[in-house]
């Protein structure tokens, strides 16, 4: 049997191509995703969302990234300021760096040369939080968390966990909640509904409203 083709830009089958729902957006803060292996062929997988929207993106594989030399350059830049964002009994809420961010951004000085990089774990919760206590590089990093307003709607991938978002979701939470502008990152949240609602409509029927409402 013929796998299925897919297509070369976002990863998807041909048919649940999401290129056309992609709108790239500008934004002067900087993601990095660290995506564990088990996330990389997932279908209904949303960190490809972010780094196909935002050129400001990047996205690094690793399970343990103590020694990983791609995210070890990036904290060590002198021209990066670095945020982890994982809820720590200690962390910082977003809406708190918010006004700062923004300042930054009017200013002409040393500021306007610091680039805001925000890294964010991409895997299951359980997975999430092994690769946090197994790379010792991350537990240095100021800990942001967000204030999760709404219910997730990532309906067919359930977590236990109150307030859990998708990786798309959290980005587009803390993008919008730094740059205090949520039309701006909406297309992220489109592109992600069109995804969903796509998976859902090749369900059998009945399947989605029986396992997952």
């Amino acid at each position: 049997m013929s796998k299925r083709k897919k297509c070369t830009v976002c990863d998807k089958a041909l048919a649940a191509c999401i290129c056309q729902h992609i709108t790239k957006i500008d934004s002067v803060i900087e993601l990095i995703i660290l995506q564990h292996p088990g996330e990389v062929k997932n279908a209904i997988g949303t960190a490809r969302i972010l780094n196909l929207s935002l050129p400001q993106c990047q996205i690094i594989v690793g399970e343990n990234f103590t020694d990983n030399a791609q995210l070890n350059d990036i904290l060590n830049d002198p021209t990066r300021q670095c945020f982890l964002l994982y809820p720590s009994e200690d962390s910082i809420a977003a809406e708190n760096l918010a006004d700062k961010v923004n300042r930054s951004m009017e200013n002409e000085g040393l500021d306007a040369n610091i680039n805001r990089t925000f890294i964010l774990l991409d895997g299951t919760w359980r997975k999430a939080f092994k690769m946090y206590q197994s790379s010792i590089n991350l537990h240095t990093l100021s800990a942001v968390r967000l204030n999760a307003e709404q219910q997730s709607q990532y309906t067919i991938r359930q977590t236990s966990i109150e307030g859990g978002l998708s990786t798309v979701e959290a980005g587009f939470l803390l993008l919008a909640t730094l740059e205090q502008d949520k039309e701006k990152y909406q297309p992220l949240l489109t592109a992600f509904e069109y995804m969903i609602n796509f998976q859902i409509a090749q369900m059998p029927d009945g399947l989605f409203n029986k396992n997952y409402k």
